[in-house]
């Protein structure tokens, strides 16, 4: 998955992508970073991360400055058909162009300011459609309680913000979910 940002008037923004609707895919809907399986074509985990911005977005990251690998999480054992390991790679570009969005993939997305993510006001307990009641952090990157970043991704900007030396807030949220799903 490529985590993607830019400089706007409103200082650095990092691009989020909400999932399409899909049945086949148990992360619809969600909110996420551009990204995809590795294919044949691709060199590396970096290619991916390339090819699918550019399928799904239309975001080409040729010229984009590639500030390095993340991190690779495993995804949730809930879906064990699924069980993949997820890596995460930070670029930084000038994009000011139009968005192509791929709708069988991407149902919106959105530039949001980094800064923000630190505010306490956009961060709240998120309610998961397949956990029923378990609460998870999330942060609220657009409309309310539709474009809320929890699990994974959440997970990775957890993983950046600390890397780049400005953690999130800690919270204490009721029904976290089993430590085995935060690594």
């Amino acid at each position: 998955m490529a985590l993607i940002l830019r400089e706007s008037g409103q200082g650095l923004e990092i691009f989020f992508i909400e999932r399409s609707q899909r049945e086949d895919d148990p992360w619809s809907g969600h909110m996420a970073f551009p990204g995809g399986r590795l294919e044949e074509v691709d060199a590396d985990t970096r290619a991916t991360a390339e090819r699918e911005t550019l399928e799904e977005v239309g975001i080409s990251l040729a010229e984009a400055e590639h500030l390095g690998w993340l991190t690779d999480l495993q995804g949730s054992p809930r879906f064990k058909q699924n069980r993949l390991v997820v890596t995460a790679h930070v670029y930084h570009l000038n994009f000011t162009g139009s968005l192509v969005l791929d709708p069988m993939e991407v149902a919106s997305a959105l530039w949001f300011p980094v800064d923000r993510i630190l505010d306490v006001s956009t961060h709240v307990d998120y309610t998961s459609s397949v956990s029923g009641t378990m609460k998870f952090p999330g942060v609220e990157v657009g409309e309310p309680g539709r474009h809320v970043v929890w699990g994974l991704t959440y997970r990775f900007l957890e993983i950046f913000m600390e890397t780049v030396g400005d953690p999130m807030p800690e919270r204490s949220i009721s029904g976290s979910p089993p430590e085995s799903w935060k690594t």
